[in-house]
């Protein structure tokens, strides 16, 4: 199964995983699961950090710790496509946070499966676990 893992997922994943949920843990610890990361994510990470709303261990800049912490935990990268961009039109407002609003259109053109606890995401016609 093809799992987008959304930011807060990766992060409690890359250094608290005691905030993750036994069924979230489970999921990501299934070496049959392939595990994705957005780059929407990416971005997230490296906008709150530089907002100073999001300190990484260690002191790491997000350019050292996502690339660590995504090898450490064999997640590999989603990059964001144009087929994606543009589904954004057609989702319906019931989110407004952009990065969200951006794994809930790859999840439906990769026909993907969200990891999060965010109950908004869970209100479009996606797959979400946690």
């Amino acid at each position: 199964m093809k799992l987008i893992v959304d930011t807060c997922t990766f992060l409690w994943l890359a250094s608290a995983e005691q905030k993750l949920s036994a069924n979230a843990r489970t999921l990501l610890q299934d070496s049959g699961n392939i595990l994705l990361l957005s780059a929407a994510s990416v971005w997230e990470i490296g906008v709150k950090h530089a907002l100073g709303r999001l300190p990484l261990p260690h002191d790491l800049t997000p350019a050292e710790f996502v690339p660590e912490a995504r090898s450490r935990n064999g997640v590999d990268t989603l990059p964001i496509t144009e087929i994606d961009t543009l589904a954004l039109a057609k989702l319906p407002d019931l989110h407004q946070d952009p990065f969200d609003r951006m794994l809930i259109c790859q999840a439906i053109a990769n026909q993907a499966v969200i990891v999060t606890p965010d109950p908004l995401i869970a209100r479009y016609p996606i797959s979400v676990h946690w």
